[in-house]
């Protein structure tokens, strides 16, 4: 590992200042000239068709200026798009955003109205009638999947291990990986374990609510100004459902309270802008907390089952997984990333995945952090402990045993570059943690690990030099956890300053070249490296430039290094070069964009001790450690506070967070008092080990750390909660109730 100067250190954070004296500028503090207040009627049903809507008495309230269904969308007819995950129907992302013909779960969008007033805007929308025919509606994977159930779309046919059968069905697809010979692994096998696993619907639980606003200018562009985790995905989505070309559309991001997946898909943005179109105004549209719960991408549910093989010396032979995923209302379950990751930490040479992408009665689901590996890892996770018991083997030991590697191939086939899985189950089995003892009565450790394959994706980065010797960075990734600075470092590393003589901008979309989103722990990698090359640029030519001012030939070799141009018995400094721009041919300003294919996957550990009360079955934390390979951490302050979150979410989606639902598909839980997220007082100080196995992949070695450490701590958990009272948790949450229930069964 190369010794550098910035990277690895601990700079404050360029937007620092501003985000903790409230300078910072979110999504609801925006204000224009002339600015309208809107609303969304949403449905009280959660599967109804829809009969007739009535906005007359709406349209007529003194103070509305405008108001709209989804009759004022274009029509989709069949036509089929791709915004980057593959090709979806129109006809799906437009009945997303305004429902048409059906709603199709509690809080879907009907209509839109735009007034002089959050109040009267709210009292219009109310004024809106709506008649529904009241249709039967199903929650859960396997219920949508069973003979007779009530079908969501009549248009959507099941794909049957890549085919089209032509047949409507609430199974968007099912498809296979499928690598050696898996009958023949478990006929090897001296032990075999299969067991069935649930989880229910939960929340990214970010802290600001979704928020938009848009201008349907006079000459026909749409500007958008909203907090979202990728303004081109918004800004080609909108363009994609307003049908104009993207090119009318320009989206700023505001500062954003928080994404973790959530705040990729359009929701308010489309109908912001028909507002705006309608009524020749600027239109504000906020999400309540209720309508975020309700009308916005939570992570799906599942019913899985997973069974493992493996000899008596402990070599798991063959697994074979069962993964039912529910999409929400809409195909994209995360069933996909789930089957990648279900059985990506070993190396088993004989694998069946079968996946499901199911349609339900709930909100259209959306990423949330490692998007469907969390679920996949409780259940290997926890039969992989359970054949440690078995085994009579230590569970780090099993794992070591079969840990994927370099070389090892994912049944969906992929074959691993240099990984470092290997050193974060040693860092974990080292650690003084697993070391120390547990003693207490109801008390138990468990562990479990977890992989996110990360992703690559398109980034774009100028950096303009500045006669004062610091440069201005322009980049097109939102910054959620501090991707800023660790965007800024890597460019301040090429060019030997300091991070903060490095000043980087987020830019709205019609400044700076295609950026995709933040999110896939793609950011520091991805925009990182188009920061990292544009750095290089912005060398080459201060180079140049620098044999002007010396008046040489210009392929004269010229070395940089702290900060001093060289070449024979001349030298000079960056800074004193940088005042020598005008001189020597004009600004200086460096340019990359990249679409890298050297993605690093990140592997991360948790070990949890925990202490069940055997009278409520409420489980409490003790100690939490996270390991994480993180490649090369550029900032090793902002790997941590990642590692630490995803451990909180990944504690809460264990132990308490669920979509409470009522048969006729209502959440009785859709607020922040009701929906059980942990505060720092159900929660010990989270221990962080960062293993850095560099990625051959990057010039600094980085992968993302973002979403593999929300991956493991669910079936850590309840392998601790196994050795505590004896009990094998097979569903989530472990809430207390849950627990008890399986004390008293056993």
């Amino acid at each position: 590992m190369s010794t550098y100067s910035v990277i690895g250190t601990r700079p404050i954070r360029h937007d620092g200042a501003d985000k903790v004296t409230g300078r910072a500028l979110y999504g609801a503090d925006l204000q224009l000239a002339g600015l309208l207040h809107g609303a969304i009627l949403r449905s009280p049903h959660a599967h109804a068709r829809i009969i007739k809507i009535d906005t007359s008495k709406a349209a007529a309230l003194p103070g509305v200026r405008a108001v709209v269904t989804a009759d004022d969308l274009p029509d989709s007819g069949d036509r089929m798009v791709d915004l980057g995950e593959g090709e979806t129907p129109l006809s799906f992302i437009r009945g997303n955003v305004l429902a048409k013909g059906k709603v199709l779960y509690r809080g879907h969008a009907v209509a839109g109205v735009a007034a002089v007033s959050a109040h009267v805007a709210e009292q219009a929308a109310n004024l809106i009638q709506v008649e529904y025919e009241v249709l039967p509606c199903v929650l859960t994977a396997p219920s949508a999947m069973a003979d007779g159930a009530t079908l969501l779309h009549d248009n959507l046919m099941m794909k049957e291990l890549g085919q089209n059968t032509g047949k409507p069905s609430n199974v968007s697809e099912h498809f296979r990986h499928l690598m050696g010979d898996p009958a023949a692994g478990f006929a090897q096998a001296d032990v075999v374990v299969e067991r069935v696993f649930d989880t229910a619907t939960v929340h990214q639980g970010y802290i600001e609510p979704h928020n938009a606003t848009a201008l349907w200018n006079n000459d026909g562009r749409v500007q958008i100004w909203c907090s979202t985790q990728g303004s081109f995905v918004v800004r080609d989505a909108t363009a994609c459902v307003l049908d104009v070309p993207v090119s009318q559309v320009k989206v700023t991001p505001m500062e954003i309270g928080g994404g973790f997946g959530g705040k990729i898909p359009v929701y308010l943005e489309p109908v912001a802008a028909l507002l705006s179109k309608k009524s020749g105004r600027p239109v504000k549209l906020l999400m309540s907390r209720r309508d975020v719960f309700e009308a916005t991408g939570p992570t799906p549910g599942s019913h899985i089952r997973v069974k493992l093989g493996a000899t008596k010396e402990g070599k798991l032979v063959a697994g074979e997984a069962y993964l039912a995923y529910e999409a929400g209302a809409y195909p994209g379950a995360m069933v996909g990333p789930g089957a990648m990751c279900v059985f990506a930490a070993y190396d088993i040479p004989n694998i069946v995945i079968d996946g499901y992408d199911v349609v339900v009665n709930k909100p259209s689901t959306a990423a949330y952090r490692a998007p469907g590996a969390t679920n996949a890892a409780f259940a290997t996770e926890s039969v992989v402990d359970e054949i440690a018991e078995k085994l009579g083997v230590d569970p780090l030991e099993l794992r070591l045993r079969n840990a994927a590697k370099e070389g090892t191939r994912r049944a969906d086939g992929p074959k691993y570059p240099r990984v470092g899985c290997i050193e974060v189950l040693e860092a974990m089995k080292n650690s003084d943690h697993y070391k120390s003892p547990l003693t207490g009565p109801n008390q138990g450790r468990g562990v479990a690990i977890g992989f996110w394959f990360n992703v690559g994706l398109p980034s774009a980065c100028t950096i303009a030099v500045n006669a004062d010797g610091t440069v201005t960075l322009v980049e097109g990734s939102t910054d959620i956890g501090g991707t800023r600075t660790s965007i800024a470092m890597q460019a301040a590393e090429v060019l030997g300053l300091p991070a903060e003589k490095v000043q980087p901008t987020v830019v709205d979309t019609d400044s700076v070249g295609f950026t995709a989103v933040t999110g896939g722990s793609r950011t520091t990698f991805a925009t990182g490296m188009a920061a990292h090359d544009a750095a290089q640029d912005v060398v080459r030519q201060m180079k140049e430039r620098a044999l002007k001012f010396w008046k040489m030939d210009a392929a004269t070799p010229v070395e940089f290094a702290k900060g001093v141009f060289t070449a024979g018995d001349k030298s000079i400094t960056w800074n004193e070069l940088c005042t020598k721009q005008a001189r020597t041919g004009g600004p200086v300003v460096g340019r990359a964009s990249v679409n890298p294919r050297g993605v690093g996957g990140s592997f991360a550990g948790a070990i949890a001790d925990v202490e069940v009360d055997p009278e409520t079955g409420k489980v409490t934390v003790l100690r939490f450690t996270s390991v994480q390979d993180a490649g090369k951490a550029i900032h090793p302050s902002y790997v941590e506070g990642q590692m630490q979150g995803g451990s909180v979410q990944g504690i809460g989606w264990g132990l308490n967070e669920e979509y409470y639902m009522s048969p006729d598909g209502t959440m009785m839980n859709s607020s922040l008092l009701d929906y059980r997220m942990p505060t720092a007082l159900d929660l010990p100080m989270i221990e962080t080990i960062i293993v850095e196995v560099p990625n051959p992949g990057h010039p600094f070695g980085v992968r993302g750390v973002g979403e593999a450490n929300i991956v493991p701590p669910p079936g850590a958990l309840a392998n601790a909660i196994y050795h505590a009272v004896g009990v094998r948790m097979n569903s989530l949450p472990m809430k207390p109730s849950a627990v008890m229930e399986a004390i008293w069964s056993k």
